[in-house]
């Protein structure tokens, strides 16, 4: 089981290691999904998310986005993975969780933090992201 601490991390690069991961057969859980950050110009990654969210299709069917922090990850993941709908994908994003804040079962574990110095330039929280959406 792996334990990864979402504080200040790349949505990017958590998500392509969450995914990596996962395809090795490891379980992944991540931890404080509205603390990770979006690097970029905050209203370019508000407006994609928005016309994501607005192209809907059919009433029965089409893109349906959440703008809950834990499922922004959890698809961010879903879209590093090979086919999630058949073999290999599906299982590995079966072994993916996603989690707002640290749940009572992971308190006290030992958590991967990938934190490397970055410069708090343009960035966006997962969490102001949801909120203004």
């Amino acid at each position: 089981m792996i334990i990864i601490d979402g504080k200040n991390e790349t949505l990017g690069r958590l998500a392509s290691y969450a995914a990596k991961e996962a395809l090795k057969g490891e379980q992944i859980a991540v931890v404080n999904c509205e603390q990770i950050i979006i690097t970029g110009n905050k209203q370019m990654i508000k407006e994609n998310l928005e016309s994501k969210r607005t192209h809907v299709g059919s009433t029965q069917k089409g893109p349906k986005v959440s703008r809950l922090g834990e499922r922004i990850v959890k698809r961010t993941i879903r879209g590093m993975l090979p086919n999630y709908r058949k073999g290999r994908g599906r299982d590995a994003f079966k072994r993916v969780k996603c989690y707002l804040g640290i749940p009572k079962e992971y308190e006290g574990k030992k958590m991967i933090s990938m934190n490397k110095p970055k410069s708090r330039g343009k960035v966006v929280t997962i969490k102001e992201l949801a909120k203004q959406w």
